[in-house]
Protein backbone atom coordinates (compact mmCIF):
# COMPACT_ATOMS: atom_id res chain seq x y z
CA UNK A 1 0.00 0.00 0.00
CA UNK A 2 1.28 3.27 -0.62
CA UNK A 3 1.45 5.93 1.54
CA UNK A 4 -0.18 9.37 1.76
CA UNK A 5 2.29 12.28 1.22
CA UNK A 6 2.73 13.43 4.99
CA UNK A 7 3.59 17.12 4.07
CA UNK A 8 5.03 18.66 7.51
CA UNK A 9 3.63 17.40 10.59
CA UNK A 10 4.48 20.28 12.65
CA UNK A 11 2.70 22.25 10.16
CA UNK A 12 -0.52 20.25 10.92
CA UNK A 13 -0.30 20.42 14.58
CA UNK A 14 0.44 24.39 14.40
CA UNK A 15 -3.08 24.89 12.64
CA UNK A 16 -4.71 25.58 16.10
CA UNK A 17 -7.79 27.04 15.27
CA UNK A 18 -7.91 24.98 11.99
CA UNK A 19 -10.24 24.33 9.14
CA UNK A 20 -11.54 28.26 10.23
CA UNK A 21 -14.47 26.08 12.34
CA UNK A 22 -13.16 27.36 14.94
CA UNK A 23 -11.40 23.94 17.05
CA UNK A 24 -8.01 23.51 17.62
CA UNK A 25 -6.10 20.31 17.27
CA UNK A 26 -6.20 19.69 21.22
CA UNK A 27 -8.18 17.67 23.49
CA UNK A 28 -8.91 14.29 22.89
CA UNK A 29 -10.41 11.85 24.93
CA UNK A 30 -7.56 10.25 27.07
CA UNK A 31 -7.63 6.57 25.10
CA UNK A 32 -6.91 8.45 21.81
CA UNK A 33 -3.88 10.00 20.42
CA UNK A 34 -3.81 13.36 19.16
CA UNK A 35 -5.71 13.21 15.47
CA UNK A 36 -2.97 13.86 12.90
CA UNK A 37 -4.91 13.52 8.95
CA UNK A 38 -1.15 13.14 8.14
CA UNK A 39 -0.23 9.66 9.92
CA UNK A 40 -3.97 8.12 9.72
CA UNK A 41 -3.96 4.21 9.16
CA UNK A 42 -5.63 3.63 5.59
CA UNK A 43 -6.32 0.18 4.25
CA UNK A 44 -5.30 -1.31 1.18
CA UNK A 45 -7.81 -2.09 -1.59
CA UNK A 46 -8.34 -5.88 -0.51
CA UNK A 47 -9.55 -4.98 2.56
CA UNK A 48 -11.23 -1.48 2.61
CA UNK A 49 -14.47 -2.34 1.37
CA UNK A 50 -14.53 -5.43 3.54
CA UNK A 51 -18.49 -5.94 5.95
CA UNK A 52 -16.93 -5.91 9.76
CA UNK A 53 -19.03 -8.59 12.15
CA UNK A 54 -21.35 -6.52 14.24
CA UNK A 55 -19.33 -6.36 18.02
CA UNK A 56 -21.33 -8.43 20.43
CA UNK A 57 -23.90 -6.47 22.37
CA UNK A 58 -24.29 -3.98 19.90
CA UNK A 59 -27.74 -3.54 18.16
CA UNK A 60 -28.48 -1.33 14.69
CA UNK A 61 -29.99 2.15 15.34
CA UNK A 62 -31.59 2.66 11.65
CA UNK A 63 -35.03 2.66 13.85
CA UNK A 64 -33.80 3.74 16.82
CA UNK A 65 -36.69 5.55 19.21
CA UNK A 66 -35.80 7.41 22.37
CA UNK A 67 -38.29 8.72 24.93
CA UNK A 68 -40.00 11.60 23.71
CA UNK A 69 -38.87 15.58 25.21
CA UNK A 70 -40.29 18.72 25.60
CA UNK A 71 -36.96 20.50 25.36
CA UNK A 72 -34.12 19.84 24.04
CA UNK A 73 -30.70 20.75 25.51
CA UNK A 74 -27.44 21.06 22.91
CA UNK A 75 -24.48 22.30 23.36
CA UNK A 76 -22.33 23.18 20.48
CA UNK A 77 -18.43 22.91 19.92
CA UNK A 78 -16.56 24.94 16.91
CA UNK A 79 -18.02 28.45 16.47
CA UNK A 80 -17.03 29.35 13.24
CA UNK A 81 -19.85 27.19 10.83
CA UNK A 82 -21.11 26.42 14.01
CA UNK A 83 -22.97 29.50 14.11
CA UNK A 84 -25.07 28.51 11.80
CA UNK A 85 -26.71 25.88 14.59
CA UNK A 86 -26.50 28.57 16.81
CA UNK A 87 -28.41 30.69 15.07
CA UNK A 88 -30.91 27.74 14.40
CA UNK A 89 -31.02 26.70 17.77
CA UNK A 90 -32.35 29.81 19.52
CA UNK A 91 -34.84 30.39 16.28
CA UNK A 92 -36.13 26.88 17.75
CA UNK A 93 -38.67 27.01 20.25
CA UNK A 94 -38.34 24.11 21.85
CA UNK A 95 -34.38 24.24 21.70
CA UNK A 96 -32.23 25.28 24.54
CA UNK A 97 -28.16 26.56 24.24
CA UNK A 98 -27.00 25.42 27.23
CA UNK A 99 -23.32 25.07 26.34
CA UNK A 100 -20.88 26.66 23.46
CA UNK A 101 -17.44 25.37 23.37
CA UNK A 102 -14.47 27.51 21.29
CA UNK A 103 -10.74 27.07 21.51
CA UNK A 104 -10.94 30.99 20.37
CA UNK A 105 -12.22 32.59 24.27
CA UNK A 106 -13.50 35.53 21.94
CA UNK A 107 -15.95 33.86 19.82
CA UNK A 108 -17.43 31.38 22.35
CA UNK A 109 -18.30 34.60 24.21
CA UNK A 110 -19.66 36.18 20.97
CA UNK A 111 -21.99 32.86 19.95
CA UNK A 112 -23.15 33.27 23.89
CA UNK A 113 -23.91 36.46 23.72
CA UNK A 114 -26.00 35.63 20.76
CA UNK A 115 -27.89 33.40 22.90
CA UNK A 116 -28.40 35.56 25.58
CA UNK A 117 -30.07 38.34 23.14
CA UNK A 118 -32.12 35.41 21.70
CA UNK A 119 -33.63 34.03 24.36
CA UNK A 120 -32.53 36.03 27.55
CA UNK A 121 -30.53 32.87 28.94
CA UNK A 122 -26.57 33.07 28.93
CA UNK A 123 -25.35 29.43 28.18
CA UNK A 124 -22.13 28.02 29.55
CA UNK A 125 -18.91 28.61 28.17
CA UNK A 126 -15.87 26.65 27.28
CA UNK A 127 -13.01 27.82 25.56
CA UNK A 128 -9.21 28.73 25.90
CA UNK A 129 -8.58 25.23 27.43
CA UNK A 130 -7.16 22.49 25.13
CA UNK A 131 -9.72 20.28 27.31
CA UNK A 132 -12.50 22.65 26.99
CA UNK A 133 -15.07 20.08 24.28
CA UNK A 134 -14.18 17.22 27.32
CA UNK A 135 -15.56 19.25 30.09
CA UNK A 136 -18.77 20.65 27.98
CA UNK A 137 -19.59 17.24 26.73
CA UNK A 138 -19.25 15.46 30.47
CA UNK A 139 -22.41 18.09 31.71
CA UNK A 140 -25.32 15.87 32.72
CA UNK A 141 -28.18 18.35 31.17
CA UNK A 142 -27.46 17.61 27.65
CA UNK A 143 -29.65 15.90 24.70
CA UNK A 144 -27.49 17.08 21.76
CA UNK A 145 -24.00 17.83 21.04
CA UNK A 146 -23.01 19.48 17.62
CA UNK A 147 -19.37 19.05 16.60
CA UNK A 148 -18.98 21.46 14.03
CA UNK A 149 -15.16 21.35 13.93
CA UNK A 150 -12.01 20.55 11.88
CA UNK A 151 -12.35 17.04 10.14
CA UNK A 152 -10.01 14.69 11.99
CA UNK A 153 -11.74 15.91 15.48
CA UNK A 154 -15.07 14.80 14.51
CA UNK A 155 -14.51 11.26 15.22
CA UNK A 156 -13.20 11.17 18.02
CA UNK A 157 -15.61 14.19 19.63
CA UNK A 158 -19.13 12.33 18.31
CA UNK A 159 -17.84 8.85 19.86
CA UNK A 160 -16.94 10.52 23.39
CA UNK A 161 -20.57 12.56 22.96
CA UNK A 162 -22.03 8.96 22.40
CA UNK A 163 -20.57 7.19 25.05
CA UNK A 164 -21.78 9.80 27.61
CA UNK A 165 -25.10 10.07 26.05
CA UNK A 166 -25.61 12.59 24.14
CA UNK A 167 -27.22 12.59 20.28
CA UNK A 168 -24.36 13.22 18.28
CA UNK A 169 -24.56 16.02 15.44
CA UNK A 170 -21.80 15.61 13.54
CA UNK A 171 -20.85 18.16 9.87
CA UNK A 172 -19.35 16.56 7.18
CA UNK A 173 -16.99 14.91 6.63
CA UNK A 174 -17.72 12.52 9.69
CA UNK A 175 -14.89 10.07 9.22
CA UNK A 176 -11.86 10.59 7.48
CA UNK A 177 -11.06 6.79 6.68
CA UNK A 178 -13.47 3.94 6.33
CA UNK A 179 -11.97 2.86 9.71
CA UNK A 180 -12.87 5.72 11.24
CA UNK A 181 -16.42 5.38 9.88
CA UNK A 182 -16.58 1.89 10.93
CA UNK A 183 -15.67 3.44 14.60
CA UNK A 184 -18.59 5.76 14.38
CA UNK A 185 -21.23 2.91 13.35
CA UNK A 186 -19.97 0.72 16.49
CA UNK A 187 -20.34 3.98 18.96
CA UNK A 188 -23.65 4.80 17.77
CA UNK A 189 -24.87 1.27 18.00
CA UNK A 190 -23.06 0.75 21.45
CA UNK A 191 -24.09 3.58 23.14
CA UNK A 192 -27.58 3.47 21.18
CA UNK A 193 -27.28 7.34 20.08
CA UNK A 194 -28.17 9.06 16.85
CA UNK A 195 -25.19 10.14 14.99
CA UNK A 196 -26.61 11.95 11.53
CA UNK A 197 -24.43 14.01 9.31
CA UNK A 198 -24.97 17.47 9.38
CA UNK A 199 -25.87 17.03 5.69
CA UNK A 200 -27.66 20.60 5.02
CA UNK A 201 -27.81 20.56 0.90
CA UNK A 202 -30.29 17.30 1.26
CA UNK A 203 -32.91 20.17 2.72
CA UNK A 204 -32.03 22.79 0.16
CA UNK A 205 -35.32 23.61 -2.29
CA UNK A 206 -34.73 22.03 -5.32
CA UNK A 207 -33.30 18.91 -3.49
CA UNK A 208 -36.57 18.70 -1.34
CA UNK A 209 -38.27 19.05 -4.43
CA UNK A 210 -36.67 16.12 -6.60
CA UNK A 211 -37.03 14.14 -3.51
CA UNK A 212 -40.86 14.93 -3.20
CA UNK A 213 -41.72 13.81 -6.71
CA UNK A 214 -39.09 10.61 -6.60
CA UNK A 215 -41.12 9.42 -3.65
CA UNK A 216 -44.34 9.77 -5.14
CA UNK A 217 -42.98 7.89 -8.51
CA UNK A 218 -42.66 10.76 -10.63
CA UNK A 219 -39.74 9.92 -12.14
CA UNK A 220 -40.35 5.94 -12.74
CA UNK A 221 -37.59 3.21 -12.33
CA UNK A 222 -34.37 5.27 -10.90
CA UNK A 223 -31.18 4.54 -12.84
CA UNK A 224 -29.01 7.20 -12.71
CA UNK A 225 -27.52 10.30 -10.85
CA UNK A 226 -24.61 12.88 -10.92
CA UNK A 227 -23.58 14.84 -8.47
CA UNK A 228 -20.52 16.84 -7.32
CA UNK A 229 -18.99 19.55 -5.31
CA UNK A 230 -17.91 22.36 -7.50
CA UNK A 231 -16.65 25.73 -5.81
CA UNK A 232 -13.78 27.78 -7.01
CA UNK A 233 -11.80 28.37 -3.45
CA UNK A 234 -9.11 29.74 -4.82
CA UNK A 235 -7.89 32.19 -2.50
CA UNK A 236 -10.52 31.89 0.02
CA UNK A 237 -10.73 30.59 2.93
CA UNK A 238 -9.85 26.75 3.62
CA UNK A 239 -7.70 27.33 0.56
CA UNK A 240 -5.34 30.55 1.15
CA UNK A 241 -2.06 30.51 1.36
CA UNK A 242 -2.01 33.98 3.20
CA UNK A 243 -4.37 33.16 6.15
CA UNK A 244 -2.43 31.19 8.39
CA UNK A 245 -4.80 28.84 10.41
CA UNK A 246 -7.78 28.66 7.62
CA UNK A 247 -6.04 26.68 4.87
CA UNK A 248 -7.38 23.26 6.02
CA UNK A 249 -8.49 22.72 2.41
CA UNK A 250 -5.42 23.24 0.53
CA UNK A 251 -3.58 21.15 3.04
CA UNK A 252 -5.82 18.24 2.43
CA UNK A 253 -4.87 18.24 -0.90
CA UNK A 254 -1.37 17.53 -0.06
CA UNK A 255 -2.57 13.97 1.61
CA UNK A 256 -5.41 12.67 -0.65
CA UNK A 257 -6.22 12.51 -4.09
CA UNK A 258 -9.44 11.23 -4.51
CA UNK A 259 -13.22 13.44 -3.16
CA UNK A 260 -11.79 15.67 -0.73
CA UNK A 261 -15.80 17.09 0.10
CA UNK A 262 -18.24 14.18 -1.62
CA UNK A 263 -21.24 14.34 0.95
CA UNK A 264 -23.09 17.75 -0.39
CA UNK A 265 -23.59 15.57 -3.70
CA UNK A 266 -23.77 11.78 -2.82
CA UNK A 267 -25.86 12.64 0.19
CA UNK A 268 -28.60 14.43 -2.08
CA UNK A 269 -28.56 11.35 -4.49
CA UNK A 270 -28.65 8.92 -1.95
CA UNK A 271 -31.66 10.12 -0.51
CA UNK A 272 -33.43 10.21 -4.14
CA UNK A 273 -32.39 6.36 -4.32
CA UNK A 274 -33.17 5.08 -0.85
CA UNK A 275 -29.23 4.20 -0.46
CA UNK A 276 -29.19 2.33 3.01
CA UNK A 277 -32.73 1.61 2.62
CA UNK A 278 -33.64 -0.63 -0.47
CA UNK A 279 -30.49 0.43 -2.38
CA UNK A 280 -26.56 0.26 -1.32
CA UNK A 281 -23.49 1.22 -3.20
CA UNK A 282 -21.80 -1.54 -4.22
CA UNK A 283 -17.78 -0.30 -5.92
CA UNK A 284 -16.23 2.68 -7.20
CA UNK A 285 -14.15 3.82 -9.81
CA UNK A 286 -12.29 7.20 -9.42
CA UNK A 287 -9.88 9.37 -11.54
CA UNK A 288 -8.11 12.50 -11.38
CA UNK A 289 -6.65 15.20 -13.53
CA UNK A 290 -3.74 16.56 -13.56
CA UNK A 291 -3.20 19.22 -10.68
CA UNK A 292 -2.44 22.79 -11.66
CA UNK A 293 -4.60 25.14 -9.77
CA UNK A 294 -3.37 25.18 -6.50
CA UNK A 295 0.49 25.23 -7.67
CA UNK A 296 -0.35 28.26 -10.42
CA UNK A 297 -2.18 30.31 -7.24
CA UNK A 298 0.93 29.68 -5.65
CA UNK A 299 3.44 31.05 -7.95
CA UNK A 300 1.39 33.75 -8.52
CA UNK A 301 0.59 35.33 -4.82
CA UNK A 302 4.20 33.72 -3.96
CA UNK A 303 3.34 33.59 -0.41
CA UNK A 304 6.84 33.85 2.31
CA UNK A 305 5.12 31.39 4.98
CA UNK A 306 7.94 28.55 5.25
CA UNK A 307 4.18 26.39 5.64
CA UNK A 308 3.34 26.56 2.09
CA UNK A 309 6.16 27.68 -0.51
CA UNK A 310 7.39 24.05 -0.27
CA UNK A 311 4.61 22.01 -0.45
CA UNK A 312 3.82 19.49 -2.73
CA UNK A 313 0.12 19.18 -4.39
CA UNK A 314 -0.62 15.38 -4.77
CA UNK A 315 -4.47 15.55 -5.39
CA UNK A 316 -5.69 16.20 -8.89
CA UNK A 317 -7.92 19.49 -9.81
CA UNK A 318 -10.89 17.07 -10.98
CA UNK A 319 -11.47 14.12 -9.03
CA UNK A 320 -14.48 12.19 -11.25
CA UNK A 321 -16.04 8.88 -9.63
CA UNK A 322 -18.21 6.47 -10.64
CA UNK A 323 -20.14 4.47 -8.28
CA UNK A 324 -22.09 1.21 -8.72
CA UNK A 325 -24.84 0.30 -6.81
CA UNK A 326 -26.40 -3.64 -5.92
CA UNK A 327 -29.15 -2.30 -8.01
CA UNK A 328 -26.94 -1.77 -10.97
CA UNK A 329 -27.85 1.88 -10.61
CA UNK A 330 -24.78 4.08 -11.33
CA UNK A 331 -24.01 7.98 -9.69
CA UNK A 332 -21.28 9.85 -11.29
CA UNK A 333 -19.95 11.99 -7.86
CA UNK A 334 -16.94 15.25 -8.65
CA UNK A 335 -14.99 17.66 -6.75
CA UNK A 336 -12.95 20.74 -8.21
CA UNK A 337 -12.22 23.81 -5.67
CA UNK A 338 -9.19 25.33 -8.17
CA UNK A 339 -10.93 25.77 -11.57
CA UNK A 340 -12.54 29.24 -12.96
CA UNK A 341 -16.05 27.83 -13.47
CA UNK A 342 -19.34 28.45 -11.62
CA UNK A 343 -20.71 26.59 -8.82
CA UNK A 344 -22.44 23.34 -9.15
CA UNK A 345 -23.76 20.70 -7.09
CA UNK A 346 -25.10 18.82 -10.16
CA UNK A 347 -28.29 17.26 -8.65
CA UNK A 348 -29.29 15.06 -11.78
CA UNK A 349 -31.54 12.33 -11.46
CA UNK A 350 -32.56 10.13 -14.39
CA UNK A 351 -35.11 7.50 -14.11
CA UNK A 352 -37.69 6.38 -17.04
CA UNK A 353 -39.88 9.04 -16.68
CA UNK A 354 -38.15 12.09 -16.13
CA UNK A 355 -34.90 13.37 -15.70
CA UNK A 356 -34.28 16.34 -13.45
CA UNK A 357 -31.11 18.43 -13.59
CA UNK A 358 -30.12 21.78 -11.36
CA UNK A 359 -27.90 24.16 -11.89
CA UNK A 360 -30.00 25.86 -13.59
CA UNK A 361 -32.97 24.18 -12.76
CA UNK A 362 -34.60 21.60 -16.05
CA UNK A 363 -36.99 18.91 -15.98
CA UNK A 364 -37.53 16.54 -19.25
CA UNK A 365 -40.54 14.63 -18.62
CA UNK A 366 -41.95 11.79 -20.78
CA UNK A 367 -44.49 11.31 -23.22
CA UNK A 368 -45.59 7.98 -21.22
CA UNK A 369 -45.41 10.68 -17.97
CA UNK A 370 -48.91 9.60 -16.13
CA UNK A 371 -48.55 11.54 -13.25
CA UNK A 372 -51.35 12.78 -11.15
CA UNK A 373 -49.35 16.15 -10.99
CA UNK A 374 -49.06 16.92 -14.62
CA UNK A 375 -51.68 18.41 -17.07
CA UNK A 376 -52.98 15.34 -19.30
CA UNK A 377 -53.73 17.43 -21.77
CA UNK A 378 -49.88 19.28 -22.03
CA UNK A 379 -47.53 18.48 -25.09
CA UNK A 380 -44.29 16.34 -24.02
CA UNK A 381 -41.14 15.97 -26.44
CA UNK A 382 -38.54 14.16 -24.25
CA UNK A 383 -36.03 14.81 -26.41
CA UNK A 384 -36.36 18.72 -25.05
CA UNK A 385 -36.53 20.22 -21.47
CA UNK A 386 -40.25 20.07 -20.38
CA UNK A 387 -40.28 22.74 -17.50
CA UNK A 388 -37.28 25.54 -16.88
CA UNK A 389 -37.57 28.96 -16.27
CA UNK A 390 -40.50 30.58 -15.07
CA UNK A 391 -42.53 27.26 -16.14
CA UNK A 392 -40.41 25.22 -14.06
CA UNK A 393 -40.43 27.67 -10.99
CA UNK A 394 -44.25 27.53 -10.80
CA UNK A 395 -44.05 23.68 -11.18
CA UNK A 396 -41.61 23.67 -8.32
CA UNK A 397 -44.30 26.08 -6.67
CA UNK A 398 -47.07 24.22 -6.62
CA UNK A 399 -44.93 20.68 -5.91
CA UNK A 400 -43.07 21.95 -2.78
CA UNK A 401 -41.98 19.43 -0.03
CA UNK A 402 -44.64 19.42 3.06
CA UNK A 403 -41.07 20.09 5.08
CA UNK A 404 -40.71 23.46 2.93
CA UNK A 405 -44.31 24.79 3.10
CA UNK A 406 -43.99 24.64 7.01
CA UNK A 407 -40.26 25.81 7.48
CA UNK A 408 -39.75 27.98 4.46
CA UNK A 409 -40.71 31.69 5.67
CA UNK A 410 -38.90 30.66 9.00
CA UNK A 411 -35.88 29.59 7.08
CA UNK A 412 -35.24 32.37 4.98
CA UNK A 413 -35.73 34.53 7.93
CA UNK A 414 -32.98 32.73 9.89
CA UNK A 415 -30.81 31.87 7.05
CA UNK A 416 -28.01 29.68 6.66
CA UNK A 417 -27.22 28.93 2.86
CA UNK A 418 -30.76 30.28 1.83
CA UNK A 419 -32.20 28.71 4.72
CA UNK A 420 -31.55 25.01 4.71
CA UNK A 421 -29.12 24.77 7.54
CA UNK A 422 -32.49 25.91 9.55
CA UNK A 423 -34.48 23.30 7.87
CA UNK A 424 -32.27 20.55 8.78
CA UNK A 425 -31.51 21.40 11.89
CA UNK A 426 -35.22 21.96 13.38
CA UNK A 427 -36.02 18.31 11.26
CA UNK A 428 -33.09 17.09 13.04
CA UNK A 429 -34.05 18.44 16.74
CA UNK A 430 -37.55 17.73 15.91
CA UNK A 431 -37.17 13.92 15.07
CA UNK A 432 -35.38 13.97 18.71
CA UNK A 433 -38.22 15.82 20.68
CA UNK A 434 -40.35 13.27 19.12
CA UNK A 435 -38.18 10.42 19.92
CA UNK A 436 -37.76 9.30 16.70
CA UNK A 437 -35.21 8.47 14.16
CA UNK A 438 -33.57 11.42 12.08
CA UNK A 439 -33.73 10.96 8.48
CA UNK A 440 -30.33 10.45 8.11
CA UNK A 441 -28.40 7.83 10.71
CA UNK A 442 -24.82 6.89 11.19
CA UNK A 443 -25.20 4.60 8.22
CA UNK A 444 -25.51 7.40 5.99
CA UNK A 445 -22.87 9.12 7.74
CA UNK A 446 -20.76 6.61 7.55
CA UNK A 447 -21.28 5.57 3.82
CA UNK A 448 -21.19 9.28 2.39
CA UNK A 449 -18.16 10.34 4.12
CA UNK A 450 -15.94 7.23 3.41
CA UNK A 451 -16.12 7.72 -0.24
CA UNK A 452 -13.21 10.65 0.87
CA UNK A 453 -10.85 7.83 1.32
CA UNK A 454 -12.51 4.98 -1.54
CA UNK A 455 -11.97 7.26 -3.66
CA UNK A 456 -8.23 8.06 -2.65
CA UNK A 457 -7.78 4.24 -2.56
CA UNK A 458 -8.70 3.78 -6.34
CA UNK A 459 -6.53 6.51 -7.32
CA UNK A 460 -3.88 5.77 -5.83
CA UNK A 461 -3.98 2.21 -7.07
CA UNK A 462 -4.60 2.78 -10.61
CA UNK A 463 -8.06 3.64 -10.65
CA UNK A 464 -9.33 -0.03 -9.97
CA UNK A 465 -12.75 -0.58 -8.60
CA UNK A 466 -12.92 -0.56 -4.80
CA UNK A 467 -15.71 -2.61 -3.17
CA UNK A 468 -17.67 -0.48 -0.77
CA UNK A 469 -18.15 -1.26 2.77
CA UNK A 470 -21.69 -2.16 3.62
CA UNK A 471 -21.98 -0.13 7.33
CA UNK A 472 -25.98 -1.79 7.46
CA UNK A 473 -24.23 -5.10 7.36
CA UNK A 474 -27.23 -5.98 4.97
CA UNK A 475 -29.73 -4.58 6.53
CA UNK A 476 -30.42 -2.16 3.51
CA UNK A 477 -31.92 -5.08 2.05
CA UNK A 478 -35.30 -5.01 4.30
CA UNK A 479 -35.39 -1.56 5.04
CA UNK A 480 -37.71 0.91 3.09
CA UNK A 481 -37.03 3.99 2.23
CA UNK A 482 -38.11 7.27 4.00
CA UNK A 483 -41.46 8.25 3.19
CA UNK A 484 -42.24 12.00 2.47
CA UNK A 485 -41.90 13.80 5.97
CA UNK A 486 -43.52 16.66 7.26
Amino acid sequence: MNAPEPGNRRDFLKLGAVAGLGFGLSAIPSAEAKPDPAHVKRRAAADIGATRPRPAGNKPVWDLTTNPQEKIRVGIIGLNRGRAHVASCVATPFVEVVAVCDILDERAKAQAEVVRKKTSKVPAIYSGDENAWEKMVARDDLDVVYVATPWEWHKPMAIRAMELGKHAFVEVNCGLTVDECWELVDASEKYQRHCPILENCCYGEEELFVLNLQRQGFFGDLKHGECAYIHDQRGKPGASFLDAGRDWRRRYSTLLQGNLYPTHGLGTISQYMGIGRGDAFKYAVSVSSPEFGLSQLRERLKPDRDQSKDEKFVNGDMSTTIVKTELGRTIVVQHDNTSPRPYTRGNLLSGSLATFAGYPNRLAIDVDNTSSLLDPKEKRNSHSWTYEGEKLKKFMAANMHPLLTKLLADAKKVGGHGGMDHVMNYRFLDCIRQGITPDFTVYDAASWSALLDLSDRSVRDGSIPVTYPDFTRGGWKTLKPLPIVS
